[in-house]
């Protein structure tokens, strides 16, 4: 896709997001000039998949962007991952937690995460299952150096974005009775839900990130 369409496409992306909606562009495979073609029509974060993808592509962006994790985080890259990352969406098991929270402290930093809620409890994805997502962000909230600061889902694969809807809306609830019970460490901010063929469900079901790829970049070739 040239730089004129994906200017174009982002630009009619955040016309369209109501506002406090922020928009995420998903740069998994996307070249650095692709990505840059993003940021300078108004894209201000970036979420990636992989460490090292990451590694080898935003020094070459410039311009002013966040950077978020969005895939699955595997312990060993938890250090690397730190020095790169603003914000890690997928924060999922006591385990990571406990990396995140050992490497954060030796750099002397607060690592700000989401936790992955596997609202469809499919056993084929990463994810805290809805009804243990209370208690997990009790635990992992008391770690030092670990701030959660919302939810993040994803929901089954489907043609059709109104089968997330019932997904979408039980993880707000979820985001909603958190807010409500102030948990130390827990601060319910960010609601990072929706994707290319899903977002405008995601934001009427109270989304407040969505992590856009497709309707950006245009289909992978690989």
């Amino acid at each position: 896709m040239n730089r004129v369409q994906v200017g174009e496409n982002v630009r009619r992306i955040l016309a369209e997001l109501p506002r406090g909606v922020r928009l995420e562009a998903a740069c998994k495979t996307r070249s650095p000039s692709e990505v840059q073609q993003a940021v300078d029509a108004g894209v201000e974060i970036l979420g990636e998949n992989y460490v090292r993808e990451a590694a080898g592509k935003f020094h070459l962006i410039k311009g002013s962007f966040r950077r978020h994790f969005i895939g699955h985080l595997q312990r060993n890259k938890v250090k690397k991952a730190l020095g790169l990352f603003d914000l890690i969406e997928s924060l999922d098991s006591i385990s990571l937690a406990e990396e995140i929270s050992k490497r954060s402290a030796s750099l002397s930093i607060t690592a700000e995460c989401l936790i992955e809620v596997n609202s469809a409890r499919e056993k084929n994805k990463s994810g805290i299952y809805p009804e243990e997502t209370l208690d997990f962000a009790r635990k992992v909230s008391g770690f030092g150096n670990i701030l959660v600061r919302g939810l993040m889902t994803m929901g089954p694969l489907t043609e059709d974005p109104e089968e997330l809807r019932p997904y979408f809306r039980q993880t707000r609830e979820l985001f909603e009775k958190l807010k409500q019970m102030r948990i130390r460490g827990c601060r319910m901010e960010i609601l990072s839900m929706g994707m290319s063929s899903s977002y405008r469900t995601a934001v009427s079901e109270g989304a407040n990130l969505v992590r856009v790829g497709t309707a950006i970049f245009g289909p992978r070739e690989n």
